[in-house]
Formats: structure tokens, C-alpha cells, sequence
């Protein structure tokens, strides 16, 4: 157990930091599941794009991780666009 005011800050911050980790992180997954299932749905792509932008504000994740994830969504679309 922590024996200073301030560890014991910490352990109060790192949780509320995990739980909202945790939950950003799985509203990610949901969405980048859904847009990879509809990959024709622009709207769905950008709103995916800006909850990636705004999980990397947070620190939730990486930068690279959400371009590299942000590219694979564009790749997706305009596959799609083209073979239609």
C-alpha cells in the first residue's frame, strides 16, 4: 500500500486513467470492426478517423498505431470504390 500522499494520488489517477483507457480502446474496436465490415461507408470511416485522432490526444495510443490503422481504412475504401 502506498505511504505517501502523493503515491497514493497516483493510485487513484492510474486507475481513472485505466478505466477510461479500457474504454475508449474498446469503442476502437467496435468501430474499426464495423468499418471493416462497411468499408463503403464514408460517414462511419471519418467518424472511426476522428475517435482515432482523439484516443491519440488522450495518449490512449499510439500515433503510429492510428495512422497505420487510419491508412488500412482509406486503402479499404478506395479499394472498394474502384472495383465497383
Amino acid at each position: 500500500m502506498p505511504q505517501h500522499k502523493s503515491a497514493k494520488k497516483r493510485v487513484h489517477t492510474n486507475l481513472r486513467d485505466q478505466q477510461r483507457n479500457t474504454t475508449v480502446k474498446s469503442e476502437l474496436k467496435h468501430l474499426l470492426k464495423k468499418t471493416n465490415q462497411e468499408p463503403t461507408d464514408k460517414e462511419f470511416a471519418r467518424l472511426t478517423v476522428s475517435k482515432l485522432d482523439r484516443a491519440v490526444r488522450k495518449g490512449v495510443i499510439a500515433k503510429a498505431v492510428a495512422n497505420r490503422r487510419k491508412s488500412r481504412i482509406a486503402l479499404a475504401a478506395n479499394r472498394t470504390r474502384k472495383a465497383s
